[in-house]
């Protein structure tokens, strides 16, 4: 008990640090959970100058030049079946 008392202002800021840093990790994992990054904090975090938007926007350009290629195609295969 008297290592306790002696050591009382230790241990509270141990304690303190310690619920801090619970706190950032909890809300990192439900920052991560939401879908934003660790990293950045998602795109209005970094206006998408970080190597994480970077990718996810070049993502979204091929998935949308890929659908947009597809629906040509389907357009010329209907109307080739018409003629």
């Amino acid at each position: 008990m008297l290592w306790l008392t002696e050591n009382l202002a230790t241990v509270l800021v141990l304690l303190i640090v310690s619920a801090l840093v619970a706190l950032v990790i909890v809300g990192m994992i439900r920052d991560k959970r939401k879908g934003k990054s660790v990293t950045c904090g998602g795109c209005s975090g970094c206006s998408g100058n970080c190597a994480h938007c970077r990718a996810a926007h070049a993502e979204a350009i091929r998935t949308a030049r890929e659908a947009k290629a597809n629906t040509g195609r389907q357009y010329k295969s209907q109307s080739n079946s018409m003629i």
